[in-house]
C-alpha cells in the first residue's frame, strides 16, 4: 500500500472529525474556483498546479507494497495490517580457523627443530648455514601465516540452521 498524506494539520485542538469536514469544505470550495478561474481566464490555465500530496489506494495504483507491512485478513475476512517481518528460523555463519592453526603450529616446531639442529651442528659450518637458511625460510613463512588476516582469509565457514 503506498500512501501519500494530504493536508498541513498544525491545529491541534479540533478533532479530527472537523479537520476532516473544513478539509471537504475547502476542497469543494477550490474546485469551484478552479471551474470558474478556467472559464473565465484562459490565461491561468497555463499556470502549473500546486502539488499536493494525496492518499493513492495501492489496488489503484498498480504498485507492490513497499516494507514489511502489508494490508491483509484476519481469521473473521476483515481488513487488517499484517507484519511480514523475518522468519522465525535463521542461519548463523560460523568460521573455523583450525587447518590454519595446525599450519602455523607445524611450522612452529619446525622451527624450533631447526635451531636445535643449529645448536647440535655447531661445528659443520657448511649443515650450519643451510640450516639457518631453511631458518630464515620458515620464519619469513611464519610472519606471512601467523596473523589475524591470513586466518580470516583462509578461514572456512560454515552454515547452522537456528530453529526457535
Amino acid at each position: 500500500m503506498s500512501m501519500k498524506i494530504n493536508g498541513i494539520y498544525s491545529d491541534s485542538r479540533t478533532s479530527y472529525a472537523e479537520r476532516l469536514k473544513a478539509e471537504q469544505f475547502f476542497d469543494r470550495a477550490e474546485k469551484a474556483e478552479e471551474t470558474n478561474k478556467v472559464h473565465k481566464d484562459p490565461e491561468s490555465s497555463d499556470k502549473i498546479p500546486v502539488p499536493c500530496d494525496e492518499y493513492i489506494c495501492s489496488e489503484r495504483s498498480r504498485v507492490k507494497p513497499s516494507g514489511m507491512y502489508q494490508l491483509g485478513q484476519n481469521e473473521d475476512g476483515s481488513r487488517k495490517i499484517v507484519f511480514d517481518g523475518p522468519k522465525k528460523s535463521g542461519e548463523k555463519c560460523v568460521g573455523n580457523t583450525d587447518k590454519v592453526d595446525r599450519e602455523i603450529k607445524k611450522l612452529k616446531e619446525k622451527q624450533q627443530q631447526l635451531e636445535q639442529q643449529i645448536n647440535a651442528a655447531s661445528g659443520d659450518e657448511q649443515k650450519v648455514r643451510e640450516l639457518e637458511k631453511k631458518l630464515v625460510q620458515v620464519e619469513g613463512e611464519l610472519r606471512q601465516k601467523d596473523n589475524d588476516t591470513y586466518r580470516r582469509q583462509h578461514s572456512t565457514f560454515s552454515r547452522i540452521s537456528l530453529s526457535v
